[in-house]
């Protein structure tokens, strides 16, 4: 399968290979309810690159900087998959 493009494309790339719904957070796309205590994100930072990283403990930890939104979902369908 080839890396998603964008965050849509991620979470039904990710529904298609049978990641868990609480393993992960897509920011606008997939965002479960109640929060769970710990799982792998995809976000957009405030200077408009993209972050990838674990929640734990109460804490975001930023892995992974993306220039594209692209890039940062393909990292994001690696760590799942």
């Amino acid at each position: 399968m080839s890396a998603p493009a964008d965050r849509r494309a991620l979470r039904a790339a990710l529904v298609a290979a049978g990641a868990a719904d609480g393993h992960y957070r897509i920011e606008g796309v997939h965002e479960p309810a109640p929060t769970p205590p710990d799982f792998l994100f995809l976000r957009q930072a405030p200077d408009g690159t993209w972050e990838t990283g674990a929640y734990e403990r109460g804490a975001h930890h930023v892995i992974g900087h993306h220039p594209t939104e692209a890039t940062a979902c393909a990292h994001l369908f690696r760590l799942l998959t």
